[in-house]
């Protein structure tokens, strides 16, 4: 569906953007992955990825917090496999704390990575894909990019903002080949909700399953995680032609959430 596409997912190497890289490539993409992580367990998962899949894997270690890194990374996709196709916003950050407790450094970090650094990728390639009069791009927003939970003020803010990023973009792009979508997942069975779920358990002395329905219960009615793969497959359609005009949108992934 994808063939001859190259796709740049920022924090891949694990989570939801691991699985939006697996969707890509399965589709034909050529992928950049981006993110932390050991780097013999990266060159892994990159040889794993082109092999199966059959396309070239590159990977990048950019900062999505540091707006010349992102350029950079923008600069070696392009230098190495030809062009950027698809942008996928996926890299985030949390930290929970009450609004007058909020380290400032926290705030400032969490905006820089999960709305900043969005803003600085998307000015870094939409230039090429104007010029080809094609391109994707999808930003991984969430269910918080709609409605709010206590501590997360920073998060809540930036997912909110990149909500509004993504319209904005989309208008200044209607009249051509490159759309701007967002994917707004409700909860996700991730390591950083895995840690939510064990503290859960150990606060109140829980069995896993017991935890993991008390988490789900809270917010999202379908009782069940989301998965990566199913995040994977909305990010692949909306980067297809028959998304051509899904422009603007905040797509829920949410096992019903929002609908409450």
């Amino acid at each position: 569906m994808l063939e001859n596409k190259v796709a740049l997912v920022t924090g891949s190497t694990s989570g939801i953007g691991l699985g939006i890289a697996q969707a890509l490539a399965s589709a034909g993409c050529d992928v950049v992955l981006n993110g932390f992580g050991d780097a013999d367990e990266i060159g892994r998962l990159r040889q794993a990825l082109s092999e199966e899949h059959g396309v070239r894997v590159l990977y990048s270690g950019a900062d999505m917090s540091r707006p010349a890194e992102i350029a950079e990374m923008i600069r070696q996709a392009t230098t190495e496999l030809g062009h950027v196709d698809i942008l996928v916003n996926n890299a985030g950050v949390q930290h929970t704390a009450p609004v007058e407790e909020f380290p400032a450094e926290k705030w400032d970090w969490v905006l820089s990575i999960n709305l900043s650094g969005p803003f600085h990728a998307i000015s870094a390639v939409l230039p090429q894909m104007r010029a080809r009069n094609w391109g994707r791009i999808v930003n991984i927003a969430s269910t918080h990019g709609f409605v709010g939970s206590v501590h997360k003020s920073a998060y809540v803010a930036a997912k909110h903002g990149l909500i509004g990023l993504t319209k904005v973009v989309a208008l200044e792009t209607a009249t051509t080949g490159v759309t701007c979508n967002a994917v707004c997942p409700g909860w996700v069975l991730t390591p950083l909700v895995q840690k939510q779920i064990d503290a859960l358990q150990s606060r109140d002395g829980l069995t896993p399953e017991a935890a993991k329905h008390r988490l789900l219960a809270e917010k999202q009615p379908s009782l069940d995680f989301v998965t990566p793969a199913q995040i994977g497959a909305a990010v692949a359609f909306l980067a297809s032609d028959a998304a051509a005009q899904i422009r603007g949108a905040a797509l829920p992934v949410d096992g019903a959430w929002l609908a409450q």
